[in-house]
C-alpha cells in the first residue's frame, strides 16, 4: 500500500483499496473521515442517537458503493464521502417527513431582525454558533445547511426535499431570523 510520510495512504490509493474491499483501507478511511462525517450528520439531525444511526447507515452505503466512486483529483474522495452522508441524512428527513411544507410567503413573515455585526459574530466561538444551528427546527436547519453551507439554490433545495421553492426560501428566512435573534441575545450577555 502506498503511504505518505505520515504513514497514511494517499487519497487515491485509499479509495482504490477500499474499492477492492481491503479492510485495512476501510479502517483507515473510517479513522480519517469519521469525525467530519458524523459532524455533517449532526448538522442535519440534532439528536445524537439519530445522527449516529444515519452516520452508521451512511458508512455502510459508502462501503457498498465504492464501485460508483470516480477519482477526480485530490479532495474528490472527501467530497464524495460527504455527498453520500448528506444524502443519507436527507433521505432520513424525507422518510420521516421532518421537512414540512410552508406556504407562507416571505412577504407575510412579520419577524424583523437586526443583522448582527459581522466583526462581533466572528468573535463568537464556533461551538456556540454550531449549537445555535443545531437548535433550529429540522426544516429550518436542513434548508439553512443546504443553502448557506452547501451552496444550493432554493430551486435545487425544493427538488431535493420535495417541497415548494417558496417554502425553501421561507424556511431559510426563518432560520436567519432565529439565528440573528440568538446571536444578538448571546452578544448582549457575552460581549
Amino acid at each position: 500500500m502506498k503511504r505518505t510520510g505520515s504513514n497514511r495512504m494517499e487519497e487515491q490509493a485509499l479509495s482504490e483499496f477500499c474499492r477492492q474491499g481491503n479492510n485495512t483501507a476501510r479502517k483507515e478511511l473510517y479513522d480519517r473521515y469519521a469525525d467530519r462525517l458524523f459532524g455533517l450528520c449532526l448538522r442535519y439531525v440534532s439528536d445524537r442517537d439519530t445522527a449516529y444511526d444515519i452516520f452508521q447507515d451512511g458508512f455502510l452505503k459508502i462501503y457498498q458503493s465504492f464501485d460508483k466512486f470516480v477519482w477526480r483529483g485530490e479532495g474528490s474522495l472527501r467530497a464524495w464521502l460527504e455527498r453520500v452522508m448528506i444524502n443519507e441524512a436527507l433521505q432520513y428527513l424525507r422518510r420521516n417527513k421532518n421537512i414540512r411544507e410552508s406556504d407562507i410567503p416571505i412577504e407575510e413573515i412579520s419577524d424583523v431582525y437586526a443583522i448582527p455585526d459581522a466583526e462581533k459574530v466572528e468573535r463568537i466561538p464556533e461551538k456556540v454558533l454550531m449549537k445555535f444551528i443545531a437548535e433550529l427546527p429540522e426544516g429550518y436547519r436542513t434548508v439553512f445547511n443546504l443553502f448557506a453551507v452547501e451552496g444550493k439554490s432554493h430551486r435545487q433545495i425544493a427538488q431535493i426535499l420535495g417541497i415548494n421553492e417558496k417554502s425553501s426560501a421561507s424556511q431559510f428566512y426563518r432560520a436567519k431570523v432565529t439565528l440573528a435573534k440568538r446571536i444578538n441575545e448571546w452578544m448582549k450577555t457575552n460581549g
